[in-house]
């Protein structure tokens, strides 16, 4: 998404959102419905402008995925809107981005000047998806594409040899909208009066990912200190919320992240040890260090390119020790090297990086 802002100053671009690629599951009750109750008032909006330059669409696309009868159909009625929607905007010589391996059928029969496939995860270890038919789109999508782009090095050596074309490259950062946070005296209210020191996360809570009871045993050896989340639990987080200590703020607009991440004495990442972890490179680090605070972590392959700015802790006791030590160690010369170390890591630069490769041009310069 933040490279899709970049290219739209370019000519137009179009967000295609949320490809269906999960299976249904009925059993999750009040959570199934209000899901297809979003996708549905999503379809509803149409195709529409965004602030960012782009346009935004969401299509109709059903979870038939691992059905073969059905597959083909849902592909088709798919292409027709993606096609209409070229059509209505005037495109042409387009350039087709695929982050999501079910569209890859569509994405490979599309007209099109180029096909860029981004392996940002591994989506066949994605909660309720048919794994077998995920890898088989994984890998027609690196043998069609005319760039695939890895976003972390274990995943890039292991697949570069599948690809067609491979290309490394890391994630960037809105760094001075981070950076910059700390010179404004407000604070979010919903934060403000909450105790120090406090140890705090942004970004989704999910179950793949962030690992709850690990939180919850690092929150009880920890009592003095505050646990602020910002951000859409899809998680079962009741007992975490429970504790005195803990303060679920919910999900806030991407301009306040700053400002309540400022007011943090400490930031984590509490990943899970799976698979889908260890080929991961959550953009939040890069923003945690732009806003100079100090990084305590469980293990993931991306961070040993971090281990000089980040702590490293791998049992709940271990990670509370940790974060009393990253608050007793902080100082102004750790915040500067913090920044350092992403100051110039931008999306714009990102981007450009990529349309170099693709292009062999400056185009953004």
């Amino acid at each position: 998404m933040q490279l899709m802002r970049r290219f739209a100053r370019l000519g137009t671009a179009v967000y295609v959102n949320s490809i269906i690629m999960q299976k249904p599951k009925l059993s999750q009750g009040r959570k199934f419905v209000q899901k297809a109750v979003r996708k549905a008032k999503s379809i509803f909006n149409g195709l529409q402008k965004t602030d960012a330059g782009l346009w935004a669409y969401s299509p109709v696309s059903l979870p038939v995925h691992h059905i073969p009868w059905a597959k083909g159909l849902n592909e088709m009625i798919l292409g027709g809107q993606i096609r209409r929607v070229v059509r209505k905007l005037g495109m042409h010589d387009i350039i087709v981005w695929v982050a999501c391996p079910a569209a890859c059928n569509t994405a490979v029969e599309l007209s099109k000047l180029k096909l860029v496939y981004q392996r940002t995860d591994r989506y066949e270890e994605f909660p309720n998806v048919d794994k077998d038919l995920i890898i088989q789109y994984d890998r027609k999508l690196k043998t069609a594409a005319d760039l695939t782009v890895f976003v972390s090095h274990v995943v890039y050596e292991q697949e570069k040899s599948q690809c067609r074309r491979a290309f490394f490259l890391d994630h960037g950062v809105d760094y001075d909208l981070f950076a910059d946070a700390e010179q404004a005296d407000d604070k979010p209210q919903d934060i403000a009066g909450i105790p120090g020191p406090i140890v705090g996360f942004f970004g989704g809570i999910d179950d793949h990912t962030s690992d709850i009871a690990f939180v919850e045993k690092v929150v009880d050896l920890l009592p003095q200190m505050s646990f602020v989340f910002v951000g859409k639990a899809s998680s079962d987080c009741s007992k975490l919320a429970s504790r005195k200590n803990v303060s679920m703020l919910g999900q806030k607009p991407y301009e306040q992240i700053p400002h309540y991440g400022k007011c943090f004495d400490v930031a984590i990442m509490p990943w899970r040890q799976n698979r889908w972890i260890q080929a991961c490179n959550p953009i939040k680090l890069k923003e945690y260090l732009s806003l100079g605070k100090p990084v305590v972590s469980t293990p993931f392959a991306e961070l040993e390119h971090y281990l000089d700015v980040v702590y490293l802790a791998r049992t709940p006791e271990e990670f509370a020790e940790t974060i009393r030590q990253a608050v007793a160690e902080n100082s102004s010369e750790r915040i500067a090297q913090r920044r350092n170390k992403v100051q110039n890591a931008t999306w714009r630069s990102k981007a450009q990086l990529v349309l170099h490769e693709l292009f062999e041009d400056n185009i953004l310069s």
